[in-house]
């Protein structure tokens, strides 16, 4: 109970303290003077001057409320290496018992620092906030940190806390731990395909000085360079990008004896590779009605440089006139298919027949370059089935379809085969799910007979339309009509050309997400994803490696044609692995190389400042083997909060108004006799 005064003014206040000031001026006077019963006048005047002032007695009924201290316990995944998991629950229990014997102390209990595939590094201090939300600055007693000190957001100052109270730390871990880590210096985003790009690193070994380490590059699970380092010199390795899209990196390096952890032994980054610009050849074998749609496609791509002859004068319709009165440019035969053919990702023969124009050794390097990595799409027209076909060149040894010498001319609608359902290339095409597809007809076709590769759309009679094939190291389409423009022209409706002639044009040039046999992965917050794309009816499972190495076998269930996905849970940072058997695939979830795992020694120099600050402590609790938990006190009048063997918390002096009573003293009878006993001793008086 608290007892006090309260004034609440009968007039202004103003009043009062005019009425003050001319009592007081009275009261000197009559003092001065000596005038008879000065002093009871005064008292009388002053007596007068309170009234208007309208003093009251205040009595509160207050009870104590409790101290709020918070413990946060560090779960992070450092916080698994060596015996640090055993050590903090054994602190955990001990510190419970010992707050709990603190009068007037609240304890609550918090565990941060568990990963959630997105955030990097190890936040406490934003858990204590989150647990001190509710609790008034006033009454926070103190955090308690259990943590092997590596901590990723210490405040900058004690500030920033938002109390004014002791922050303790408890150190988990051994003095002297030994570990090695890849320090990444410069690590590229990008890199042109075809080209190498330099990855700069540093090997660090903490608790050892002396030796070098045994280090392992490898691009997408494959290893391509391994050298000896020594610690702390930077490293510089040329890594070759071969192909678009994320090229995974690793570099790791050898475990040292009795190492804390290998997981941060490797290093991951991911170079997407990008193509400079894709060159691609377009020979046109005479002008016609749809020569125009491919080279609008190919135009209308930023990074496609074309290069595009259409044949309008071939050797047959030689009559003589002087080359120099020509305004046609000479077909370079020999710089296109001899000396630069390898500078091509594509060539593209857009209703082309064996006119003289290609010497037949040209069709063999066409082959050639078809079997070491390049592309070659067949637009083909009724020139596919004359006797000038180009399946009577060289090029037969690698085309998929040969012409059974006919052609279908009769209106039909393109389907897509059984196979074609499931081909990345044609899956899915817009208007390809109804039936029939809601696409324009096409006119004609060249009847020919499948030797390889899959047939993927179809026309009438189930005969082939669309056949892609994999020779060698390269790749053939073949399309067995030139009535495509009528989708493009917007004939009935039209049809999907732009995105089907894309797809299949990005197929040739080895796009990754448009391969038949694929296995990925992806990660979205703590779910990963598992995508295998086949062209088979069934699937192995898939065993996932997490990067500390456990593995899981997960199933995969059936999606879309020729896709089957499965989710699993990502509750690691780092670089994750998945395979069949067949396939390998790598996906890093998080940063490339997350803080948890840059140093993982544990220590109370990061902590230490914010705690020196407070007037809080951080100390091991591992001496030689033993566990030595402070004795926890509660301070109420001193500045000291840590001693050899204690620490202390602030406890504080809150509490909550449970009732007021409020007593007037000039209202009522009580007021009426002090006034009234004020003038009457003063006629008293001056009645003497």
């Amino acid at each position: 109970m608290n007892l006090g005064i309260s004034f609440s003014p009968l007039v202004p206040l103003y009043v009062v303290w005019a009425g003050a000031a001319i009592a007081t001026v009275i009261s000197l006077l009559l003092l001065v003077t000596r005038s008879r019963g000065a002093a009871m006048r005064a008292a009388a005047l002053a007596l007068l001057v309170l009234a208007l002032a309208n003093p009251s007695f205040t009595r509160e009924d207050r009870d104590p409320i409790p101290s709020v201290a918070v413990v946060v316990v560090d779960k992070s995944a450092s916080q698994n290496f060596g015996e640090r998991a055993q050590q903090t629950e054994a602190v955990r229990a001990a510190l419970s018992d010992r707050l709990a014997r603190i009068p007037g102390l609240e304890v609550r209990t918090v565990e941060a620092g568990e990963s959630d595939g997105e955030t990097d590094g190890t936040r406490l201090f934003s858990a204590l906030g989150a647990a001190l939300a509710d609790v008034p600055p006033d009454r926070v007693a103190g955090a308690m940190f259990i943590t092997d000190g590596r901590v990723h957001d210490v405040p900058e100052d004690a500030a920033a806390l938002g109390f004014n109270a002791p922050v303790h730390a408890l150190i988990t871990g051994k003095n002297g731990e030994r570990d090695r880590r890849i320090a990444l210096v410069t690590a590229p985003r990008y890199g042109i395909v075809n080209q190498s790009q330099t990855i700069v690193f540093r090997v660090v070994d903490e608790g050892i000085s002396s030796g070098t380490a045994r280090v392992t590059i490898r691009r997408d699970g494959e290893v391509i360079e391994q050298l000896d380092a020594a610690p702390g010199e930077p490293q510089r390795v040329q890594i070759p990008i071969p192909h678009p899209g994320p090229n995974i990196v690793e570099i790791e390096a050898a475990a040292l004896p009795d190492e804390l952890t290998p997981v941060n032994n490797r290093a991951v980054v991911s170079i997407d590779g990008v193509r400079d610009k894709l060159r691609v050849l377009l020979v046109s074998g005479e002008p016609h009605v749809g020569e125009r749609t491919w080279r609008n496609l190919l135009k209308s791509d930023a990074s496609v440089d074309l290069v595009h002859f259409t044949i309008l004068r071939p050797p047959e319709k030689q009559d003589g006139t002087p080359i120099n009165e020509l305004s046609l440019i000479a077909f370079p035969t020999r710089e296109l298919f001899q000396q630069k053919i390898n500078e091509f990702q594509l060539i593209i023969f857009d209703r082309y027949a064996r006119q003289g124009v290609l010497p037949i050794i040209y069709f063999d390097n066409i082959a050639k370059y078809v079997r070491d990595g390049g592309a070659v799409l067949i637009a083909a027209g009724p020139d596919y089935a004359s006797p000038t076909s180009l399946w009577r060149t060289p090029l037969e040894q690698i085309l998929p379809a040969e012409p059974v010498g006919g052609m279908t001319e009769l209106d039909f609608r393109a389907r897509l085969s059984a196979l074609g359902k499931r081909h990345p290339v044609t899956r899915d095409l817009e208007g390809s799910n109804t039936e029939p597809p809601s696409w324009s007809r096409w006119f004609r076709l060249v009847d020919a007979k499948v030797h390889s590769g899959t047939p993927v759309m179809e026309g009438p009679d189930s005969k082939p339309l669309l056949v892609l094939n994999r020779e060698g190291q390269g790749r053939v389409a073949l399309l067995l009509s030139d009535h495509i423009w009528l989708w493009a022209r917007g004939y009935e409706g039209g049809g999907p050309h732009l995105d089907l002639l894309r797809r299949l044009s990005h197929w040739l040039m080895k796009q990754p997400d448009l391969e038949e046999e694929a296995l990925r992965l992806s990660a979205s917050g703590r779910t990963l994803t598992i995508e295998r794309q086949t062209m088979a009816d069934t699937v192995d499972p898939v065993t996932v490696t997490t990067p500390s190495g456990a593995t899981r076998i997960v199933t995969l269930g059936a999606g879309e044609p020729g896709v089957w996905r499965a989710g699993t849970e990502a509750n690691e940072l780092g670089l994750w692995r998945a395979t069949d058997g067949k396939l390998t695939t790598l996906v890093n979830v998080g940063p490339p190389n997350p803080r948890e795992f840059a140093a993982v020694t544990s220590t109370a120099e990061m902590i230490a400042p914010i705690t020196s600050a407070t007037g809080g402590d951080a100390r091991r609790i591992d001496e030689n083997g033993t566990l030595r938990v402070p004795r926890m006190v509660g301070v109420r009048s001193s500045d000291t909060f840590k001693g050899d063997d204690w620490m202390g918390l602030k406890i504080r002096d809150a509490s909550v108004v449970r009732g007021i009573g409020v007593l007037p003293v000039f209202a009522g009878l009580l007021g009426l006799l002090l006034l009234v006993g004020a003038l009457a001793a003063t006629w008293a008086r001056e009645g003497r």
